[in-house]
């Protein structure tokens, strides 16, 4: 049993939709684990500064913690950007797969 054009085109536009939607959880998992881990280093920033009840160098641990922290968000920069890519390479692909798809069922009824 064949499917119909309009079938093949309905299934594309389902498949494209998951695909986006897979896109959009990807990204909130990455943002969610992002935040996670600028939270548990903010909450040692809390301990460096008030590590066993002495007075630390707060300049120094201050500094260390923004240079950390520019250094993650640059780094999660590179991963939204990572991740966008194989996402967009990955629906590139499944769309030139579907539309080779219907261009040879259109050639095969044309031909029939």
């Amino acid at each position: 049993m064949t499917t119909t054009n309009g079938q093949k085109f309905l299934f594309a536009a389902a498949d494209l939709q998951a695909t986006a939607l897979k896109a959009v959880i990807s990204y909130q998992i990455e943002t969610l684990s992002f935040h996670k881990r600028r939270c548990e280093q903010n909450v040692k920033l809390i301990d460096d500064l008030f590590a066993g009840g002495e007075f630390v160098d707060v300049f120094d641990v201050t500094s260390n913690f923004l240079q950390n922290a520019t250094s993650a968000y640059a780094t999660e920069a590179g991963n939204f950007a990572r991740v966008g890519s194989r996402l967009t390479s990955d629906m590139a692909r499944r769309v030139r797969r579907q539309a080779e798809s219907a261009i040879e069922d259109i050639a095969a009824s044309t031909a029939a």
